[in-house]
């Protein structure tokens, strides 16, 4: 089944390598796009008032500021460790699948639509956990000022056999889907057609090309996934302790947020979306691509 995973292919490094590359890509993404992660959940969880009243967009924005202006240190961190730890519990399924699925279609290039798919649904399961716990940290700013502790979230999860981790599980899977789809498949495609493009007839370099297709895929991206976000949040930020918000009471939450206040209701958070979608693009594609070439010099040197 591992034959040939940990040998060198026509691209420079084997599936292995490959691999270390997409995790260490994650790490990177993760602490240089937290800021606006946490942000962004902010200002769609405070769709909803203390009093469970849908109010308008920019009163949500002006409740996000002032939780970052209060404690602007602890509000951006919020979240990180869970998310850190889930590069390891979110990123070794998922891009595991990604690759492995197309180490054993006997592919040896970038991973495709198929394997992109098996991916995102495989991989829910794992994932879903640490999404939970990540929004969960950030979930009770609004009356205590600071994050949650991972301990105490699993405590409370216990009491009920750890099933709410499991909250926004569906939702999760077209996220990721799309995710795969752009951000995995779509933009290393079209980072390459742009080089081939604008590499040709300008001096724009590898670095300037990425940011160039991150730009192009982000806001397609954030257009087909903001919704699918919003219904996360809901999902998770509902107390461990209380009431459940199935999928059906989220959409139903989601069309009153329509309702009152239109398309910019729906898409909360559409304009930081785009910001951390460009910015966690690059970063992946930046960290992945220089690991990748570090591990192309290190093969090429001969040392094993």
């Amino acid at each position: 089944m591992f034959k040939g995973y940990f040998d060198v292919q026509k691209n420079g490094v084997s599936p292995f390598q490959n691999f270390l590359c997409y995790l260490g890509g994650s790490a990177i993404q993760t602490v240089g796009d937290n800021p606006v992660t946490a942000y962004r959940q902010l200002v769609q969880q405070y769709a909803k008032s203390a009093t469970g009243e849908i109010v308008g967009p920019d009163i949500a924005t002006k409740e996000a500021n002032t939780v970052f202006k209060k404690n602007p240190v602890g509000a951006s961190l919020s979240g990180l460790t869970p998310r850190l730890i889930g590069v390891l519990l979110k990123r070794v399924p998922k891009f595991g699948i990604l690759l492995g699925y197309t180490t054993l279609s006997g592919s040896s290039g970038e991973p495709g639509f198929a394997a992109a798919t098996t991916a995102s649904i495989l991989s829910a399961p794992f994932i879903n956990p640490v999404r939970m716990i990540e929004k969960q940290q950030r979930s009770n700013f609004r009356t205590t000022g600071k994050e949650t502790s991972v301990v105490d979230i699993l405590k409370e999860s216990r009491q009920q056999q750890y099933k709410p981790l499991f909250r926004g599980t569906v939702p999760l899977m077209g996220h990721s889907f799309t995710s795969a789809i752009l951000g995995l498949v779509g933009q290393p495609q079209l980072q390459k057609y742009i080089q081939t493009e604008l590499g040709t007839k300008s001096s724009l370099g590898q670095s300037a090309t990425n940011l160039v297709a991150s730009s192009v895929v982000s806001p397609i991206y954030v257009f087909a996934t903001n919704p699918l976000s919003r219904l996360e949040v809901i999902m998770q930020t509902a107390s461990i302790s209380g009431k459940r918000i199935g999928v059906v009471d989220a959409c139903k939450e989601l069309a009153t947020d329509m309702s009152k206040f239109g398309m910019k209701g729906i898409f909360r958070g559409q304009g930081l979306g785009m910001a951390k979608a460009i910015v966690s693009l690059t970063l992946f594609h930046e960290g992945r691509m220089f690991l990748s070439d570090k591990m192309k010099l290190y093969n090429q040197s001969g040392e094993k």
